[in-house]
C-alpha cells in the first residue's frame, strides 16, 4: 500500500474514532442530563411532599423548672372506731333543804347601873387567937395513930354574925375519914371569930378556910 493510502487510512480511522467519541460523549451527556433532570424532578417532588407532610408547629417552650417540693407525708388511715350507742345520762333529783336563816342577833340587855359605893369596906370573918391551937397532936384519933396513917385535911368554916362556927366542910381529904371528921369536930368547937361585916358596917355571915396536917408525934 502506498504511503498516501496509509496516511489517508490513518486519518480516517482517527476521524471515525473522534466521531465515535463525540457521539459517545453526546450520548452520555444526553443520558446523564436526562437522568439528572428526572432525578431532580423526583427529588423536588419527594422533597416537596415530605416537607408538606412533615411540617409541624414548633414545640412549646419547656415549662419553667418547679421548686423542689417534698412529697406529701404518708397519712395512715385512722383505725376503725366502734361507735357504741349513746345512752342518755341518768338525772337524779335531790331535794335540797332551803338555806337556814341566820339566827336573829341577841341583843344584850342594858347594863345595870353600878351600885353605889359602900359606906364601909366589907371584911371577912377573922379568927381570934392562934388557929394552930384548934387541933393538937393529942387530938390524933387512936386507930389512925396505931396504923400510922398521916395526911392533910383542908376545911372551910361558916361563921355566923355572932362569930360562932355554924358549919364545916372538907375541901381536901387526907385519905382517912377519921382524920377528916376529927378536923371538923375540933375546929368547929374551938374556933372563935370576929364576925364578917358588910358595906354598912353590920355583922354578917362569913367563911374561913384552912388546913390541918396530921403527923404522928415522935416519942
Amino acid at each position: 500500500m502506498a504511503y498516501a493510502d496509509q496516511q489517508m487510512s490513518g486519518n480516517r480511522i482517527t476521524a471515525i474514532v473522534i466521531v465515535a467519541l463525540i457521539h459517545a460523549g453526546v450520548g452520555y451527556a444526553l443520558v446523564t442530563g436526562l437522568a439528572y433532570e428526572a432525578a431532580t424532578k423526583i427529588m423536588k417532588k419527594v422533597t416537596t411532599v415530605d416537607i408538606k407532610d412533615e411540617v409541624k408547629p414548633p414545640p412549646p417552650p419547656p415549662p419553667p423548672p418547679k421548686d423542689d417540693v417534698p412529697p406529701p407525708p404518708v397519712v395512715a388511715p385512722p383505725p376503725p372506731v366502734n361507735v357504741a350507742p349513746v345512752t342518755a345520762p341518768t338525772i337524779e333529783t335531790v331535794a335540797v333543804a332551803p338555806p337556814v336563816a341566820p339566827p336573829a342577833p341577841v341583843l344584850a340587855p342594858p347594863a345595870a347601873p353600878a351600885p353605889p359605893a359602900p359606906r364601909f369596906q366589907p371584911v371577912g370573918a377573922a379568927p381570934k387567937g392562934n388557929p394552930a391551937n384548934w387541933v393538937t397532936p393529942e387530938d390524933y384519933p387512936s386507930r389512925p395513930l396505931r396504923e400510922g396513917v398521916q395526911g392533910t385535911t383542908g376545911f372551910k368554916l361558916t361563921v355566923g354574925p355572932d362569930g360562932r362556927v355554924t358549919g364545916c366542910e372538907i375541901t381536901l381529904s387526907s385519905g382517912n375519914s377519921e382524920l377528916d371528921a376529927a378536923t371538923c369536930k375540933y375546929a368547929s368547937s374551938r374556933a372563935r371569930f370576929a364576925p364578917a361585916k358588910d358595906g354598912e358596917g353590920q355583922p354578917t355571915t362569913g367563911v374561913y378556910s384552912n388546913r390541918v396536917k396530921w403527923v404522928i408525934p415522935k416519942d
